[in-house]
């Protein structure tokens, strides 16, 4: 990615240019301490003078209202503040309302206040003091963030949004990268000269960095895509075209810089699209090197490349493309205006824009567009939406504890309407990508680096959210098959079947693949999981292939057919313990007991083999599925199955299996049936131990009641043997049953 410089031949200003400001795509305003407010039309390359300014005020600071608005054909702003050199020296911050009324001042210091930005909600204000950076929330009494963020006084700063990230830039010739909570995320090496302004793209993936002579072109990440050296002298303030992709500089020698980002690049497999100019895209096929150049009628806003699909939204339109067939895309026009985002599934793709969020076919047929209450489409990424093949995550952005889900196919609340909440913030969401809608499942990091796993349908019942590992920094779903991948504190981890944890959660890290992960350096990000190669990008930019073993792919491919046999072949075959783990989980998850116990041999868990043997024996269906049930960790689940099937006695007997008394004697006394069994297991449980009974319902019905075991074991029998005659006389009606 570079930016592409366009500078006039004899700068419009006479003095340095302070301030310029995007009203559209397509027009500019800047101003100059020549005290001109110029008009600048970048199709037509027409300039034009606006207001000539009092000689006493020198114009520093520009900003439109509104900036961006949600529709296509977008109307000229009405309105802007301009800020003059006489605004700010006495160190005041002071909130004023559209009409010029003084609200309040924020605060009072005694160095000059040289930037202002406000925080992505609203509710705080950035500002700089000397060599501090400062966070002041509105609310009265709310704690203030101050800390050191270089050392020289601070010129610029900019928060973003989308991504919550600051940029800072300073007279020690440095710029720096911090998160909301004043943390570094990135800084420079020195340059050769003061760093005079910095500017976050609208998105939050990109930002700019202007200084002598100097246009720098940089990931949200700290490192630099490009660097470019135009005539200018200092470039004082920079703006991003609504749009993202021009750049417009305010610079000392009265020139106002243009650059438009071009040479960005998109990969999928063997595929690899460059944006070449504004308006054209080069396609090359890297194993023939057949190359394929898309024209386009207005300039390229957004792309993505995935599940063998190109989606590129332009100013008006989006165009689909096959990478079967680069020829003839599918085109319709947008609904609203620019769009921020494109997400891809495997059978439609998501487009984010000013007015909201729409789901397409591949076909370009529209499919829903989900809503929620305060819903901000303007601040929605990548990490706070996901997508899948029946469902849309996204995180809430009024209360980042919560998670929206919604089906792909109406844009409705999934199952119950309830929304996913979390104890703490969540930071990045992610959906699986295959499998049945029932088995879907999102993993989320938290603020503390903590991954956790949920499922997506939540019907009545508290899903369970299980924690998958911890200082997890980036995370992937691969688009070919439920395995997870992420990069935590020192090591690259994959799971190869995460929902082990719902099954047999001991197995987990049999089932995991790990590696030293040094050599990705500091905050490495991970861009893709594809097939079986995972491709990283380190701090400094560069990506990093990773290929991870095909083999759990084809397990996973096995078990979602049923093919149990070709599963066990693939793992005698393979001969890794992770393979036999895996197995071992799918099969418990699947019901099928029998390949469980051989994969359960194979990793030498004995007693586990053993457990399956015993229920094996179980005289009834009902009692198997419950204490398979019972075996993945689901107790009221498996006492659920045999209360419904009117084996009381066994889902009594299950309590006290797992010393349930208190559920295992409410059971009793509910059904009336067995309750001196329950307390003559209690009985000799205290007896084991040398305690007394001290629960007062136990004592309430021990009184006067009289222990007999032979009576019991004859009870117990006689369920047993009930159970049994029960469950032939079902079959042989079946077989019968078959026979006519």
């Amino acid at each position: 990615m570079r930016l592409k410089i366009s500078l006039l031949k004899e700068p419009k200003h006479q003095e340095l240019v302070s301030c310029v400001g995007w009203t559209t795509a397509e027009e500019l305003y800047s101003c100059s301490d020549d005290h001109q407010i110029v008009k600048w039309n970048l199709l037509t390359g027409e300039t034009s003078q606006i207001v000539k300014l009092p000689d006493d005020i020198y114009p520093i600071d520009l900003h439109w209202f509104p900036k961006s608005l949600g529709i296509k054909k977008q109307t000229q702003a009405e309105s802007f503040v301009l800020t003059s050199s006489d605004v700010g020296e006495d160190g005041q911050i002071k909130i004023w309302s559209k009409t010029g009324m003084l609200r309040s001042t924020l605060a009072q210091q005694g160095t000059p206040v040289y930037s202002v930005a406000w925080g992505p909600d609203s509710e705080k204000v950035l500002y700089t003091a000397g060599k501090q950076l400062i966070i002041k929330p509105l609310q009265p009494n709310a704690k203030v963030l101050q800390w050191k963020a270089h050392d020289g006084i601070i010129l610029k700063v900019d928060w973003n949004s989308v991504s919550d990230l600051i940029l800072s830039a300073g007279e020690d010739c440095k710029y720096k990268v911090w998160d909301s909570y004043g943390r570094p995320l990135y800084n420079s090496l020195p340059h050769e000269h003061p760093i005079t302004s910095v500017a976050w793209a609208p998105d939050g993936e990109l930002f700019a960095v202007g200084s002598f002579h100097t246009l720098r072109l940089c990931d949200k990440t700290g490192w630099s895509y490009a660097l470019e050296k135009p005539n200018t002298g200092s470039i004082f303030n920079i703006a991003w075209s609504i749009d993202g992709t021009q750049i417009a500089g305010a610079c000392g020698n009265g020139h106002v810089v243009f650059a438009h980002v071009v040479e960005q690049r998109w990969e999928w497999k063997n595929f690899q699209v460059t944006l070449t100019k504004r308006r054209t895209m080069q396609v090359r096929n890297v194993l023939n090197d057949a190359v394929d150049l898309l024209e386009f009628r207005d300039r390229v806003i957004k792309a993505s490349l995935n599940y063998a699909h190109l989606v590129v939204s332009t100013s008006l339109q989006c165009y689909v493309f096959s990478t079967k067939n680069w020829n003839t895309p599918l085109i319709f026009d947008l609904k609203e205006g620019t769009v921020s985002l494109i997400l891809q599934a495997e059978r439609h793709f998501l487009l984010v824009d000013g007015g909201g969020i729409y789901l397409y076919s591949y076909e370009g047929r529209f499919i829903s567009s989900p809503k929620f209450p305060g819903m901000r489409t303007d601040i929605l990424n990548a990490q706070t939406v996901s997508l899948s093949n029946d469902t849309i995550a996204i995180k809430d952005k009024a209360d980042e504890k919560i998670i929206f889900l919604f089906e792909a196919s109406t844009g409705k609340p999934l199952g119950d309407g309830k929304l996913l909440s979390h104890k703490n913030e969540i930071l990045e969401i992610a959906l699986d990508q295959k499998g049945l809608t029932n088995d879907r499942k999102i993993a989320f990091i938290d603020k503390n680096r903590d991954l956790y796993i949920t499922s997506v349908k939540r019907f009545g019942k508290e899903e369970q959210i299980i924690k998958l590992g911890t200082m997890v920094h980036t995370l992937a779903w691969s688009d070919t098959c439920n395995i997870l991948c992420g990069l935590q504190d020192t090591r690259f981890t994959v799971w190869y079947y995460p929902n082990t944890v719902y099954v047999d959660r001991d197995i987990l890290p049999k089932t995991l693949y790990e590696r030293d992960a040094s050599e990705f350096s500091k905050n490495p990000h991970i861009v893709s999981f594809v097939g079986n190669q995972v491709t990283i990008r380190r701090a400094d930019g560069s990506l990093v292939h990773i290929s991870i073993s095909p083999y759990p792919a084809i397990l996973h491919e096995y078990v979602s057919g049923s093919k149990w046999e070709d599963a066990v072949r693939l793992c005698r075959f393979v001969k890794e313990q992770t393979m036999w783990a895996c197995l071992a989980a799918m099969a418990v998850a699947n019901r099928d007991m029998t390949t469980a116990e051989i994969a359960y041999a194979a990793i030498g868990e004995i007693d586990k083999v053993q457990y399956i043997n015993s229920i094996k024996d179980l005289p009834s269906k009902e009692s198997k599925m419950a204490h398979i049930l019972m075996f993945s960790g689901n107790i009221q689940e498996a006492e659920m199955v045999l209360l419904q099937a009117g084996l009381v006695y066994q889902a009594i007997q299950i309590n006290i299996n797992l010393y349930n008394w208190e559920r295992a004697l409410e059971l009793a006394v509910k059904y009336k049936t067995h309750v001196d069994t329950v307390l003559a297991y209690r009985q000799k449980f205290l007896e084991t131990f040398g305690k007394q009974e001290t629960n007062k319902r136990y004592l309430q019905y021990a009184e006067g009641l009289q222990i007999d075991w032979e009576k019991i074991r004859a009870k117990i029998e006689m369920e047993i043997t009930k159970e049994r005659e029960r469950s032939s006389s079902s079959q042989s009606s079946k077989n019968v049953g078959l026979r006519h």
